[in-house]
């Protein structure tokens, strides 16, 4: 029992540790914006730098987890509209079949841009094949700052993003107040 006790004391701390990595911040700053992470979505480690921060939403009826990444690019971020329509071709239909939906917001004093779309969604890194994942959802918001845009997308299963919805736009706007 005694050498059992060291070993179990070295498990609780790594578990505790693993466990506190995951949980990540509850709030974080990209560009100007400090927004609140909802609190059952996951924080995962940055890998790129073009990704401001990262987060992984689960839900049990969904296969596999969704993704959310912010981005920020400073000034020269090419554009709302370059950019939804760039979100919307990342789905092998057209878009009148992915129920592209667009809405602007403003929200203080400033201008947010709401993005959906569903379908055969083209995941993967820029450069490389992508995988064609049937029955996705993008949720995406363009967020307009004096020091540029960020960029803030989810995608997942369908189910997954539109039950995301609600803590995706109050996460957003967080930032903004």
């Amino acid at each position: 029992m005694k050498l059992l006790r060291p070993a179990l004391l070295c498990l609780s701390a790594l578990w505790l540790v693993t466990t506190v990595r995951a949980a990540g911040p509850e709030t974080f700053k990209v560009s100007e914006f400090t927004f609140k992470r909802p609190g059952t979505w996951e924080w995962v480690e940055v890998a790129s730098q073009m990704r401001k921060a990262q987060l992984k939403v689960t839900s049990k009826d969904a296969k596999e987890p969704g993704e959310v990444v912010f981005f920020f690019f400073g000034p020269q971020s090419g554009g709302t509209k370059a950019n939804v329509d760039r979100w919307f071709s990342q789905f092998e239909e057209g878009r009148d079949k992915i129920n592209a939906k667009t809405e602007e917001k403003t929200i203080g004093k400033v201008k947010v841009t709401y993005v959906s779309a569903e379908g055969t969604y083209k995941s993967g890194m820029p450069g490389a094949p992508p995988t064609p994942k049937a029955g996705f959802a993008l949720l995406g918001a363009i967020v307009e700052g004096e020091e540029g845009s960020v960029f803030v997308r989810l995608t997942g299963p369908a189910a997954l993003a539109k039950g995301a919805r609600g803590d995706f736009e109050k996460m957003v706007e967080s930032g903004l107040k």
